[in-house]
């Protein structure tokens, strides 16, 4: 199963949606992910992509490939460092921002 956590973009072709990060960490838990594709910002004092990768961290529930897509550059590399510094050796991590579509 591949996952796109976003509360705006659509979601790609192949993925399952995840509009918030309560629902992204149900999928983490529930079932083996392939893909992750991370967006940062959730919504106004919602709970950020950031809280997804400290909750991947603290599960030790790694995908195969993760995608960091946010357009936020500081929570992109906290997500992307947290993430670095505790995936074990298989797993890959790819930043790739993606433009906002109003």
């Amino acid at each position: 199963m591949n996952v796109f956590l976003d509360d705006t973009r659509p979601c790609p072709k192949g993925f399952r949606m995840a509009r918030t990060a309560k629902a992204c960490m149900r999928f983490i838990a529930r079932h083996k992910i392939k893909v992750l594709s991370l967006d940062h910002d959730l919504g106004y004092e919602k709970p950020t992509g950031y809280d997804v990768a400290k909750y991947i961290v603290r599960t030790k529930r790694f995908a195969d490939k993760i995608i960091i897509h946010s357009a936020n550059p500081i929570g992109s590399v906290r997500m992307f460092m947290l993430l670095s510094k505790h995936k074990p050796k298989h797993v890959k991590i790819e930043v790739k921002p993606r433009p906002y579509r109003l």
